[in-house]
């Protein structure tokens, strides 16, 4: 397995040497596998999982790499390179996070590397020679235990498939104590039974927003030293402690991101909270979701895993239909109070934002306490239009959309920045504009007019708010960004619906569906929540609370298309050439004809796109082939260094087919 032997070691003894079988930390696909290097007397012992340095014939460089095995080598002959130098005596790689880079990066044809790179954090020397191992015993508070068997127990099962260590797709109960959502509740609960037990667990959750919320539930159960936080945002040093103190035996509860599905912690259970957000889908190579990231870690190590939601996603109601996860709702269901448009409200055509009845409800519980509005944009008003033809007011520049950022302000392009001072239209050469659509700061200017004396909060991209109290106030909010009202909203007003639900987007139906039930799930109990101006099966299954039935719907109408998630994609992107190397060596395997749609060009740089479809059963079969395409095209370019090529890519399990 070693090409990596400029020289020739000195002589050694009959009975064998030392070998390391070594992972070459490189982006280069060609390098993805073990090179074996001689294992000199000067280093001493070397144990596998360490990092280290050793020379690279290909690239005449010493390059960074992770020992994976240590051997003896039976034939003294063999020409091998030796290692240069051990950077570090701590295992940062333990076996059982290799193993679960190497499976997650063969199912997608990617490189074990691209995705050890996501898991470890550069070497910090000074945190590494401070820390010391934990060895201690955590006490739970029995009351905090307690609460926490209260919390298991009011699902059906629930606590059996934690026992079991067995796959379960958790509906959770939208209700919400004080200013804790009973899904941080849920698990935080399940994360402090296993402490008590001696195991550790690992929450994945979507953004910090969520991590907040999940770390503030976990306080109120475990101590704080129990509680490890993996975070991109974190400084470096503090990132590399966290996972230092991962690898420790001591039982621990890691929170963090999608990358925090690959963190060393022996675990006793793995959770995923919201797997239909999109920030779990990772945009490095080799775009493995924490969705399949999990299912790998939790055959390989058979742990408890849990996806927990108020929805469901179709790729989740798959696997429960195999018989693959099994479905946990609550003892006693709760179900929001939703309220939908009546038919004269769907007709009207005034262009009234707000229905009466709605606005009604939002002035009654705004005087009680806080009501949440949602918008699907932020800003004053994200597009604008001519005001002669109604056309698009595009930039004179980019042709991107013109945006106002308050009423009266000169436009502005959401592409490139430039102000269009003296726009005209290109239809009519009208040099005047109006207001198209309303982001979060134009709703917070009406609604404030519209009720006076009452405090409006605008909480978006731009404008974070994680908290708000439980005082009148009207909070203005685009979908994910809703903050936690003490107590629950008294009201909760879903606006621009229809606009959402136009998105070309083949899930957008079910991303409508969880940005809503996220926001419902904030309501206090028995609030009403108004969602204006949509009806048809998204709003239907809202109002029910019947998203596992949804998601079930969606798949039988994507079943006879062959679509996400009834059917794996691959996409395959570069020059024609390597592209129809790939579409033929696929065609080899019997993967072809109504099966690849394309390829099609995507750019001015000659880059073509095709998409692969194919059956589960066929999942490695494709990805091993493609992988060795990539692998192939590499070289190529490789030797034809006087020549610059476009590299070929590939990205498996997309989560909407674009072409």
């Amino acid at each position: 397995m070693s090409d990596a032997r400029p020289e020739r070691t000195p002589e050694t003894p009959a009975e064998g040497r030392r070998i390391a079988r070594v992972l070459i930390d490189s982006p280069l696909p060609q390098l993805d596998r073990l090179f074996d290097y001689a294992v000199p007397d000067g280093l001493g012992e070397i144990t596998p999982g360490v990092r280290i340095k050793a020379p690279l014939r290909t690239a005449g460089r010493v390059v960074d790499g992770f020992v994976v095995e240590v051997d003896v080598e039976p034939d003294p002959t063999r020409t091998l390179s030796e290692i240069e130098s051990v950077v570090s005596a701590t295992v940062v790689m333990p076996d059982r996070l290799y193993r679960l880079a190497r499976r997650a990066a063969d199912r997608a044809a990617g490189s074990a590397s691209d995705v050890l790179r996501l898991a470890i954090p550069k070497r910090q020397v000074r945190v590494e020679k401070a820390w010391s191992p934990v060895d201690e015993t955590i006490d739970l508070d029995p009351d905090a235990l307690v609460r926490a068997h209260e919390v298991i127990g009011r699902y059906d099962g629930l606590a059996e498939v934690i026992a079991e260590r067995g796959r379960a797709a958790v509906e959770a109960i939208p209700v919400q104590v004080g200013s804790e959502p009973g899904w941080a509740a849920l698990l935080a609960a399940a994360a402090a039974g296993q402490l008590a037990e001696g195991r550790s667990s690992v929450l994945v959750v979507p953004d910090y927003r969520d991590q907040e919320l999940l770390l503030a539930a976990l306080e109120t159960l475990v101590p704080s030293r129990a509680i490890v936080r993996h975070d991109a945002r974190q400084p470096n040093p503090d990132r590399y402690r966290a996972f230092l103190r991962t690898l420790d035996d001591a039982p621990c509860i890691v929170v963090g991101n999608r990358s925090a599905v690959y963190s060393p912690a022996r675990a006793g259970l793995v959770a995923l909270w919201d797997d239909s957000d999109p920030l779990l889908a990772e945009p490095l190579a080799p775009y493995v979701h924490a969705r399949d990231a999990a299912l790998i870690r939790q055959e390989q190590e058979e742990s408890a895993l849990l996806f927990v939601s108020h929805t469901r996603s179709t790729d989740i109601e798959r696997l429960v239909q195999h018989g693959w996860l099994r479905d946990i709702t609550a003892l006693r269901r709760v179900i929001p109070n939703v309220r939908l448009s009546t038919p004269q409200e769907l007709e009207q055509t005034t262009g009234q934002r707000v229905p009466s009845s709605a606005f009604a409800t939002a002035r009654a519980a705004a005087s009680e306490g806080p009501v949440l509005v949602q918008v699907a944009r932020p800003g004053f008003s994200p597009t604008l239009v001519c005001a002669s033809c109604r056309h698009p007011a595009r930039c004179l520049q980019c042709g991107g959309p013109l945006g106002a950022r308050r009423r009266g302000a000169v436009p502005v392009c959401g592409w490139c920045g430039r102000s269009a001072h003296s726009w005209r239209c290109a239809e009519c050469s009208s040099d005047q504009v109006r207001l198209a659509s309303s982001g979060t700061e134009r709703t917070a200017d009406e609604l404030g007019r519209a009720f006076p004396g009452v405090r409006v909060i605008v909480s978006d991209g731009a404008h974070t708010v994680q908290h708000v109290g439980d005082g009148p106030a009207l909070v203005v909010a685009t979908r994910g960004a809703e903050p936690v009202a003490a107590g629950g909203y008294r009201a909760v007003i879903l606006l621009d619906g229809a606009r959402m639900l136009q998105a070309p987007d083949l899930r957008i139906g079910e991303s409508c569906l969880r940005w809503w039930s996220n926001a419902a799930a904030l309501a206090a109990a028995g609030a009403p929540v108004h969602l204006v101006g949509v009806d048809g099966p998204v709003a239907r299954a809202l109002a029910t609370w019947s998203g596992a039935a949804y998601a079930r719907s969606e798949l039988e109408a994507r079943m006879p298309l062959h679509m996400p998630p009834t059917a794996r994609f691959a996409q395959i992107e570069g020059v024609p050439a390597s592209v129809r190397s790939a579409l033929s060596a696929l065609s080899d395997i019997g993967i072809g004809g109504e099966a690849v749609l394309g390829p099609v060009p995507i750019d001015d740089e000659g880059r073509v796109r095709a998409l692969v479809r194919f059956a589960y059963a066929a999942g490695q079969r494709v990805a091993d082939t493609l992988r060795a395409s990539v692998v192939a095209d590499a070289a190529q370019s490789r030797r034809g260094r006087g020549r610059q090529r476009i590299a070929l890519s590939v990205h498996l399990d997309i989560l909407e087919p674009d072409i």
